[in-house]
């Protein structure tokens, strides 16, 4: 019996001694590499692209009107007026396929200079006349990144002035694209021979002219800018800082999912769909929609019962050229 003791002593020693030494502890709060941590499921809600400007309060604000269609350009004869439009003025006209299409200057402008030669060839949207609203505007300069994003679908914009009034409603005029110098050709000068007048040696006014002041010299040319109208009712100092929040497109009840979980932009992203138990991963393409900088538009690609992982793939980087980026010559 004491033989069968010590047996199992000097076996059981060395067995405890050895699981001792070679025991390892886990870290804690550290999961294996690859593993899904964060995933959600794509909702549905309203959603607005948004986008912010900085702008600007201005006196006689000038502003761009764009050919309504393809085709050539002609411009109608206007005496230049110093009197804002009590309504529309139409000065040229764009034909296409032998119709025409009026451009007008709208209510509360003035005609400020021709952007294009009479009897150009220009496209739908390109600006073709100057114009000059009279009174206060809010002007918000735009760069090259902001223009795509805003393009020409502007829907509404609303203006909140620093340490002042607002927010409140604000309408758009005209387009965004930067103008070249605007140009007034002068009148055509009368074959009539005038009647005598006792005031002689005093110029008489060219009867086309308002006054006499013959050309109004058109519109200096301007960068990349949006230019809205306050309501009447809103009181505005001459160069008040304004914060302009510009909403270019709406969608009501759209499938979307956060940005994080996202990878692309203009249209064309992927997500990394979550599937069984071992929370594999795999990539799906989807067509992109609005965004408002939180949520983006999912249009194609999802049903809507998907699981998401975050963070979203990672797009794949170019591949490096094969002699080291080294051209010959």
């Amino acid at each position: 019996m004491g033989v069968v003791l010590l047996g199992f002593a000097l076996v059981g020693g060395p067995l405890a001694g050895c699981s001792s030494a070679d025991e390892t502890t886990a870290t804690p709060g550290l999961a294996e590499r690859g593993t899904v941590l964060t995933t959600v499921q794509p909702t549905r809600q309203d959603l607005s692209n948004k986008i912010s400007l900085a702008g600007k309060v201005t006196i006689n604000p000038i502003y761009g009107i764009v050919a309504p269609t393809d085709g050539e350009l002609r411009f109608v004869d206007r005496t230049p007026s110093k009197v804002p439009a009590s309504l529309p003025i139409w000065v040229a006209s764009v034909w296409h396929d032998g119709f025409p299409r009026r451009v007008e200057i709208p209510q509360g402008s003035i005609f400020a200079g021709r952007l294009m030669d009479d009897r150009s060839d220009v496209a739908k949207g390109m600006p073709v006349v100057s114009a000059q609203h009279s009174g206060y505007g809010i002007v918000a300069e735009i760069d090259s990144a902001q223009a795509y994003r805003i393009s020409s679908a502007v829907k509404q914009v609303r203006a909140q002035i620093k340490n002042g009034p607002g927010p409140f409603s604000c309408k758009a005029l005209g387009t965004i694209a930067a103008l070249p110098a605007g140009t007034i050709p002068e009148p055509a000068v009368t074959t009539t021979a005038p009647k005598p007048d006792s005031s002689a040696g005093v110029p008489q006014a060219n009867p086309g002219s308002e006054g006499g002041s013959g050309s109004s010299g058109g519109s200096e040319p301007t960068g990349m800018r949006l230019v809205c109208v306050p309501p009447a009712s809103v009181k505005l100092i001459n160069g008040a800082d304004v914060t302009l929040e510009v909403i270019t497109d709406k969608a009501s009840k759209v499938l979307v999912l956060p940005v994080e979980a996202v990878a692309g932009t203009q249209g064309k992203g992927k997500v990394d769909v979550v599937t069984g138990e071992n929370h594999t991963r795999k990539t799906v393409d989807v067509v992109l929609g609005l965004s408002d900088g939180k949520v983006v538009e999912i249009k194609k690609g999802l049903k809507g019962d998907e699981t998401v992982a975050i963070p979203g793939p990672n797009l794949p980087t170019a591949a490096a050229p094969a002699d080291g980026g080294v051209t010959g010559g």
